[in-house]
């Protein structure tokens, strides 16, 4: 099976924005806010989550509350997950999935445990490709998950050669979204499907405003895209789309749970403002990619 060998730094950090997202992913080895959530099942998540959550937990004490709020927190983000699987449609065990910017691989394994396919995982982060590697090792599934030190906008793989892609709330960390859907495109052989789940400033109603600055800022090389503009450069790179939800409202509860907790980290108002006043949207989008372009 074609491979994407690991490349180089030079090919992989190529320009001053890549090296702040590389410098900032490479430095959060003690996150809790990652790491502590998926101790129970060994799903390491770089997203958020989506559903409502158990509000009696809240009146536990203060550490068996903790404990409840970080497991409600992690089955939040597997719900997450769970939609960018469901909207995959049918996956074969001979299919190939691409995880485009995979983080420490919680995407990745959801996929291949729901669909027993392989999967590609590519990402920036040494130390994140190294982690997804030792986990894949320990899950017995790294003849058929396996991980690239690649960027996602040069993956290195040959056109066509996979059935689906997904990046799960990555697109953020790209500047430009009509050369992303181009790689992602080319990759992506004919009739097969991209699901991506991304938030992004509501242009059709509301100008962007100082929360969506204020999540840029707190995510160094974070660049939130207009909601227009992901359907534009889908469209451009013959990707149409066959799903679309619009799941702001429920993504609030899980930026509500978090203010709550010892886990908050700053940006949560940020985020229930802008979801809140619907300048912020979080979407899912399913698009297949045309079977005469490219």
């Amino acid at each position: 099976m074609e491979s994407a060998e690991s490349a180089t730094r030079e090919e992989v950090i190529r320009n001053a924005h890549d090296e702040t997202l590389v410098n900032y992913w490479d430095s959060k080895k003690d996150d809790n806010i990652n790491l502590l959530l998926g101790k129970s099942d060994g799903i390491y998540h770089h997203h958020y989550g989506i559903g409502d959550y158990d509000h009696s937990i809240l009146d536990l004490r203060s550490e068996e509350r903790e404990a409840r709020i970080a497991a409600e927190m992690h089955r939040l983000e597997n719900a997450q997950t769970e939609l960018i699987l469901e909207a995959l449609g049918e996956v074969a065990p001979d299919d190939r999935v691409l995880d485009l910017g995979s983080g420490r691989g919680g995407t990745s394994f959801m996929i291949h445990d729901r669909f027993g396919c392989f999967v590609d995982g590519v990402n920036i982060s040494r130390y994140q490709i190294d982690f997804s590697r030792r986990l894949a090792e320990e899950r017995g599934v790294a003849e058929k998950v396996k991980f690239h030190y690649r960027n996602m906008l040069a993956t290195g793989f040959s056109d066509h050669s996979f059935q689906r892609l997904v990046s799960n709330e990555t697109t953020a960390d790209l500047l430009d979204l009509f050369e992303a859907f181009g790689e992602f495109s080319r990759v992506l052989a004919p009739g097969g499907r991209y699901v991506v789940f991304t938030w992004c400033y509501n242009d059709m109603t509301n100008p962007p405003r100082t929360e969506i600055e204020e999540i840029d800022r707190h995510y160094p090389g974070n660049h939130i895209h207009s909601r227009s503009t992901y359907f534009k450069a889908l469209a451009a790179n013959g990707l149409v789309p066959c799903k679309v939800a619009d799941l702001t409202a429920e993504g609030i509860p899980y930026w509500d749970l978090r203010s709550r907790s010892d886990l908050r980290t700053g940006v949560e108002e940020a985020f229930l403002t802008a979801y809140r006043e619907n300048r912020l949207n979080f979407m899912l989008i399913a698009a297949d990619r045309a079977c005469g372009h490219g």
